[in-house]
């Protein structure tokens, strides 16, 4: 006879008088195991319901599950006390109020292209400015045709709704004609620009004394302020452009040779915090400025401006002076590319910025 056990011997067998000693400390385990659940039903029914004093109602609940997002829409001139407010608030060191004030003035004066909003885009979340990017829209005439130019300036968002930044930041990409500048992008910024498919079109910025220049080949060269009408041939909208810029604080002037008048404008600047200067910020080519830099340096010298900066992408012929500013180059995004020497319209050229 076989000495294996079979699982009849390990379990017990029905049929058996007396089960084995294994089979009965497993029935013994089970028994105390159901008693215990036994004894805690007992006790949780025992225990008294929960109170609530007041219920959340369903709205606040789907709030709580879904936070409201803030909403984006263009800048109306009632925000500007607000908006003045949020980006003192947000920027360290800010400009003064009075900067600001006048920086929103500026733009409510200008009209911007049909279909462009005048100031550019905020968040608003319950009521209250949590976002902005101010956007300068502006036509540029090039060969006699329109083109729409935008100068992305200002933008800040409270911490909490930095997520939604991208929409504003996306905003005026939406309009493939549009040709978009940025122009004051700090060094850290330039690989996150570039990744927005931004280009850079200049290399960096000469401070050049025109002073130091050779004289011009023509025989007679004048520089008139832009208040006085020239009489030579003039383009009508340059004209507009400089008036435009000498109220925004520029020096507009036209230089007058051949029967022709050459628009210039330049914003006051200073080198280092401390020596004056100034920034060529407008003209029809930037080779007119090398041709007339010695009688545009007199005229600016009478006003204790030596140094001219400009923008460059390659080496200007006829100027003399240094090179600096490689690491605050201008991008640009969009079907135009813009010119050197055109910053018309700009951060840089209404507000110096």
């Amino acid at each position: 006879m076989s000495s294996e056990r079979t699982p009849e011997t390990i379990w017990g067998n029905a049929h058996d008088a007396a089960p084995s000693p294994v089979v009965g400390a497993i029935r013994t385990v089970l028994r105390k195991l159901g008693a215990a659940q036994r004894h805690d039903r007992v006790a949780l029914r025992a225990l008294p319901e929960p109170a609530v004093s007041d219920p959340a109602p369903a709205s606040e609940a789907r709030a709580i599950e879904k936070p409201v997002k803030p909403v984006m829409r263009q800048i109306n001139e009632g925000d500007i006390p607000e908006l003045v407010n949020l980006i003192i608030n947000g920027f360290d060191p800010p400009h003064s109020r009075d900067f600001w004030n006048h920086f929103f003035s500026c733009l409510g004066r200008r009209s911007a292209p049909d279909g462009y909003p005048r100031y550019g885009y905020v968040l608003v979340h319950e009521g209250r400015l949590v976002g902005v990017m101010v956007l300068i829209y502006s036509t540029i005439w090039d060969n006699g045709v329109p083109k729409v130019r935008c100068n992305g300036s200002t933008a800040y968002t409270d911490r909490e709704f930095r997520c939604y930044a991208p929409l504003l930041y996306l905003r005026p990409q939406k309009d493939k004609n549009v040709t978009i500048l940025n122009i004051t992008a700090s060094p850290h910024t330039h690989k996150m620009v570039e990744a927005l498919g931004f280009s850079k079109y200049t290399n960096g910025i000469l401070a050049a004394i025109p002073l130091l220049s050779r004289k011009p080949t023509e025989t007679s060269v004048r520089i008139v302020d832009a208040q006085v009408e020239p009489d030579a041939i003039f383009d009508a909208r340059e004209r507009e452009l400089l008036l435009d810029h000498a109220e925004f604080g520029c020096t507009s002037i036209w230089c007058i040779a051949d029967g022709r008048a050459y628009p210039f404008v330049f914003r006051p600047r200073k080198v280092k915090t401390i020596v004056p200067a100034v920034q060529l910020v407008y003209c029809r080519d930037i080779n007119d400025f090398a041709r007339f830099a010695k009688p545009i340096g007199l005229y600016l010298a009478k006003r204790f401006y030596f140094i001219t900066l400009l923008h460059y992408r390659d080496p200007i012929p006829r100027l003399i002076g240094a090179c600096y500013g490689k690491k605050t180059p201008l991008y640009f995004r969009g079907p135009n590319p813009p010119r050197l020497g055109d910053l018309a319209y700009t951060e840089t050229s209404m507000f110096g910025i």
